[in-house]
């Protein structure tokens, strides 16, 4: 995102890309304008969190009439870099590592998953996905011109991956391991164990009916 949206709640800045895809499908519907109630049923966030949201831009919408969407989808290619394609790296082609480059991400949002890397064989010197696949051992010499990668490689190795992604120059990773990595203060990690979330979903059906919870 535009350093000038530095400032804004981080919670705010995790649902800006949910809102941009929602807008997106709005506009190759032919859609014109939204409420922020049908945004809020679509998006499953609450019609005030999102006024919240947008007031943080200015004047986003009108009242009585909503959003145009022409003017949001804009607003948020502008807002989240959508203009500049975003280059990924993928360290560990195993079977999580192989659906992530059979899927990529370019159909949906600015980010592409150039590169993988794995130590495998069979895989090394291969395309997935239409995706090269590199060895390890090159991992220094092919990530010149990329700033973020995606760890999915055993929990024993993300340490020392992540130590060696630094060092190349990588500023954001997005962590798929158990492993709680450590970076530099000028690095950005975002964790995702899906065992975790598998466990906190399941504890939240039984004791946090959804008719009971408040939106957050």
């Amino acid at each position: 995102m535009n350093n000038e949206q530095n400032k804004i709640p981080q919670a705010t800045a995790k649902r800006l890309p949910l809102y941009y895809r929602f807008i997106n499908n709005l506009h190759l519907q032919g859609k014109l304008r939204v409420s922020s109630k049908e945004l809020s049923e679509a998006v499953k966030v609450d019609s005030a969190t999102i006024r919240r949201d947008f007031s943080y831009f200015g004047a986003l919408g009108k009242k009585g009439y909503g959003y145009n969407v022409e003017y949001l989808l804009k607003f948020f290619r502008k807002t989240l870099d959508q203009d500049e394609v975003t280059k990924v790296s993928l360290i560990g082609v195993g079977n999580l590592g192989t659906a992530f480059l059979n899927y990529n991400f370019m159909k949906n949002n600015n980010t592409k998953i150039e590169m993988g890397f794995d130590a495998s064989t069979e895989k090394v010197g291969k395309e997935i996905g239409g995706v090269p696949v590199h060895h390890i051992d090159e991992l220094e010499a092919k990530l010149e011109d990329t700033t973020v990668a995606i760890l999915t490689v055993p929990s024993s190795e993300a340490q020392n991956i992540a130590e060696r992604l630094v060092k190349a120059g990588i500023l954001g990773i997005l962590n798929f391991t158990p492993a709680r990595i450590t970076v530099p203060d000028h690095v950005r990690v975002h964790h995702i164990d899906l065992a975790v979330e598998l466990q906190s979903l399941v504890y939240f059906l039984k004791h946090y009916p959804l008719d009971e919870e408040e939106t957050e």
